[in-house]
């Protein structure tokens, strides 16, 4: 037995198994020491690298490259599409900002006609890319995934429906009034009005359908159609407010009604009924100011269409719920708005019957700048509490990609220079001057409280739309971990004392003292829990106190802002305009300089008013 076994063991075929053997445990050992040392964090030397023939090199396959670059080509493709279209709109807003300047300046070349040529060329361009949008393009598999929830408002919406209306009813009159002139007036001129309106209302329907399409096919051709559409409306808020300064050089320097769209017509050209004429003109210069404001609300949410062209929302930044409006429990903020509203109606009605007359009063602008000099300060102490308030909160700021928010903060930040560079004008005219009299000394008030007031209430909105809206939730869950705690710290002593009783058996004498010393202390340890939840519950109560009270008070703010920036839009928009008409910075800076001053920074303190409505709004909602 034994000799056949080493016979076995000598034999060439057990040497070669045995040799196999153990070149397999060899390799078995060598793959567990260099797994060992990866496990055991790097403290054993690495094995020798392998021969390059054992690598696998994933960068050189073609599919993992492809699928690495699709992102950045992604990218690259977007910034590509938008710098484009950003041309674009730079060079037609470039050009037609050359045919209005040179109307300005020299109207026997170009006269107004040929701006309006120029003008509803591009409006038929417009109106052909979105008659192609909303058949074609809308219509493809898979063209709009995502919706962005926080474009198009409904305040927004509301806003560029009214001055879409208006704006139409404003070509009304001047289509009647041109018919009505129609012996001295080109036939081409009543064209140009249908044209308009047709626009507004394709371009308005446009904006309320799809102002929060996420378009996610033909990105080229839809930035361009959609940049092409607001250097559209970009040059009609310029041509309007041209015109508009046209109406007020003309009323304020010969002190009669205005007629912007009779352009150069001759004094032989009259009105064979003077009355409807009259009603025209009217209705011509009263709805003027809603058609600059229409134009600025379209390209701010044209903008915002053409920045989420080809963007990918999150699930999660989709989903979230908007805060309900609310307006029930509030007082100081709406009454004192509501008093504010009635009084500048009053003092605005006043102002209007003396600037009209042929010698408007002095004491008209008085009666006026006061009213502003006690508004503006009201305001500037409500902002700066809100302020306040939100340095005090607990509250995370919302960090997610937002275009409707960063247009918000810099159309607020952009619309605000406008009355506060005519401010600063006058402040430096007043002071060179004379800033002693009456008069001048309430400008120069006027002027300084409106520079503070602008500043701290865009600090106030901005500080606002960042702030995540308050959750209730997390304040039931932690008082029902508290109560939970505290449920769970009144049962070891019971058990202790169950333990405890089953564990000896003493005398009754004795068992009956330790039973009540063990009371005591189960009574002690109770009343401490007792007397800990209940300073818990009165913190709590506490913190829910000062949480309910912060927002109420930021919501009397907000409210109280709101019904004021209504009634200072109101004021500037339906013609009062005191920066003009007082004639003190009119001497100092000249009358061209100083008109083209006020008629550049007037518009877009309109806009400031509206906007910050807007603003204030979202900020009283997630209060």
């Amino acid at each position: 037995m034994l000799s056949s076994l080493e016979l076995e063991a000598n034999s060439p075929s057990y040497q070669a198994a045995k040799q196999n053997s153990h070149s397999a445990v060899d390799h078995i050992s060598a793959m567990w020491q260099r797994r060992q040392p990866q496990e055991a964090g790097g403290d054993q030397p690495e094995p020798p690298a392998q021969p390059e023939g054992w690598k696998i090199h994933y960068e050189k396959s073609w599919l993992h490259r492809h699928c690495s670059s699709l992102l950045h080509r992604d990218k690259q493709a977007q910034k590509a599409g938008q710098l484009f279209s950003g041309l674009l709109a730079m060079n037609v807003v470039f050009l037609g900002s050359a045919f209005i300047c040179s109307m300005i300046f020299n109207k026997v070349a170009i006269t107004l006609g040929d701006v309006w040529i120029f003008l509803s060329i591009l409006k038929i361009l417009d109106l052909g890319w979105i008659v192609y949008y909303l058949l074609f393009t809308r219509r493809k598999p898979h063209a709009v995934l995502y919706r962005d929830a926080h474009a198009g408002p409904v305040w927004v919406k509301g806003s560029l429906m009214l001055f879409g209306v208006c704006s139409i009813l404003l070509n009304v009159f001047r289509m009647g009034y041109d018919i009505i002139h129609l012996q001295c007036k080109s036939q081409l001129e009543i064209l140009f009005p249908c044209i308009e309106i047709l626009f507004i209302c394709i371009q308005t329907y446009f904006i309320w359908h799809h102002a929060k399409d996420c378009t996610q096919v033909q990105h080229n051709l839809t930035r361009c159609g959609l940049m092409l559409t607001m250097a559209t409306n970009l040059l009609l808020w310029l041509l309007a407010v041209t015109n508009d300064s046209v109406h007020r050089e003309i009323d304020s320097e010969l002190n009669k009604l205005v007629r912007a769209f009779e352009g150069n017509r001759t004094s032989s050209c009259k009105c064979p009924n003077t009355t409807v004429c009259k009603v025209f003109q009217k209705g011509y210069i009263l709805l003027y100011p809603f058609n600059t404001e229409y134009c600025l609300i379209s390209c701010s949410m044209l903008y915002v269409m053409w920045k989420n062209v080809g963007r990918r929302i999150a699930q999660h930044h989709a989903a979230r719920s908007k805060p309900k409006f609310e307006i029930h429990g509030l007082i100081f903020g709406p009454l004192l708005g509501t008093a504010a509203v009635i009084i500048g109606i009053c003092i605005f009605m006043l102002y209007q019957i003396q600037a009209t007359s042929s010698s408007p009063s002095y004491q008209v602008f008085i009666l006026y700048y006061s009213y502003y000099i006690t508004l503006l300060p009201l305001m500037t102490i409500g902002a700066l509490a809100g302020t306040i308030i939100h340095g005090l909160e607990e509250r995370e700021l919302d960090t997610l990609k937002n275009p409707t928010r960063s247009l918000d903060v810099i159309l607020l930040m952009g619309a605000a220079l406008g009355q506060i560079g005519i401010s600063y004008f006058s402040i430096v005219a007043i002071v060179a001057m004379n800033p002693k009299g009456l008069l001048n000394s309430i400008i120069l008030a006027y002027s300084v409280c409106l520079i503070i007031q602008h500043i701290t209430q865009n600090i106030f909105i901005i500080e606002g739309l960042h702030r995540q809206p308050l959750v209730i939730g997390d304040a039931s869950s932690h008082k029902q971990h508290v109560v939970q705690g505290s449920t769970s710290s009144q049962s070891p002593p019971n058990e202790h004392v169950i333990t405890a009783h089953s564990s000896q058996e003493p005398t009754p004498s004795t068992a009956i003292k330790e039973m009540e010393a063990k009371e005591e202390k189960c009574e002690e340890s109770s009343s401490k829990a007792y007397s800990l939840e209940i300073r818990q519950e009165i913190r709590r109560a506490s913190q829910a106190y000062v949480q309910n009270w912060k927002r109420k008070a930021l919501q009397e703010i907000s409210s109280f802002l709101i019904m004021c920036n209504i009634i200072l839009w109101i004021m500037p928009s339906f013609g009062a305009h005191p920066e003009f008409e007082n004639g003190l910075e009119k001497s100092f800076y000249g009358y061209s300089t100083w008109f083209a001053i006020v008629n550049f920074g007037l518009p877009l303190g309109v806009f400031y008013r509206m906007h910050s409505v807007g603003d204030l709004l979202e900020v009283y909602r997630s209060a």
